[in-house]
């Protein structure tokens, strides 16, 4: 897949279809690769941090998840790109998988969200094969219980594996197990809760808007008002930043 920098992250490019067909045929491979959906938060904590910079750039495929993403590509670059949202993906790949016999392993989350979504999704993707779910402690692993996750997915047979720790810590957690899992880790974080019903998405024409932001800290004010005014404050500043250049460029 093409890719194109915004804010030094190189954003996969291309019609939404191919970001399926892309990811589908790793896992069909049973490739140690990972992909990242990006989002405002996470183009701006990888500006922030170089190494969750390096992270995210490491990644075999990074998606536009965000709507403002694909306004910071048509400006940058003019194209128009489809927006690659992580229940959609989700929805699609696990639609896929169930299709093409591919297993897939769930990592992280609540052991009642885990119960709950494989519940739904043996009804929602008749032929689903589910090759197991974890749900880690919520602490620092060792080394020795690390070596007894990869163990425990390598020997499942999943060829897809979608993570729900939250960024950044979803990211770099397959980081760390690039190379060691012999599958496609897909980092999903707030999706899956979402997709059993334990939050509200919001509407398509908030989404459409760019606005789903908006929708999300309606919800949760408290916790979400001091991460979108420095994230989405910072955001607008680079993007304008980044315009003003390109056009400085195209004048000299």
């Amino acid at each position: 897949m093409n890719k194109l920098n915004v804010f030094s992250i190189p954003l996969s490019t291309g019609p939404y279809a191919q970001f399926v067909t892309t990811i589908i045929d790793a896992a069909a491979a049973k490739r140690s690769e990972y992909v990242c959906l990006a989002n405002v938060h996470m183009l701006v904590e990888a500006y922030r941090n170089k190494d969750f910079a390096a992270v995210v750039r490491n990644a075999n495929t990074i998606t536009p998840d965000g709507k403002p993403l694909g306004w910071a590509l048509r400006l940058l670059y003019g194209i128009k790109q489809d927006r690659v949202a992580g229940i959609d993906l989700t929805q699609d790949l696990l639609k896929a998988a169930s299709h093409k016999n591919i297993p897939v392993y769930f990592y992280g989350g609540t052991e009642d969200v885990l119960v709950k979504a494989t519940a739904l999704f043996t009804i929602q993707y008749p032929g689903l094969q589910l090759a197991g779910t974890y749900s880690p402690p919520f602490r620092m692993l060792t080394s020795q219980e690390e070596d007894a996750i990869v163990q425990r997915i390598n020997s499942s047979g999943a060829g897809l594996v979608f993570v729900i720790l939250g960024c950044p810590k979803q990211e770099r957690w397959m980081a760390s197990m690039q190379g060691r899992i012999n599958a496609v880790c897909v980092g999903i974080g707030a999706a899956l809760p979402v997709m059993i019903g334990e939050y509200k998405r919001a509407p398509a024409w908030v989404r459409n808007a760019g606005l789903e932001w908006f929708f999300r800290l309606a919800l949760e004010p408290k916790r979400l008002f001091k991460r979108y005014l420095v994230t989405n404050s910072l955001f607008l500043y680079l993007l304008a930043k980044a315009c003003i250049r390109k056009m400085f460029y195209r004048v000299a």
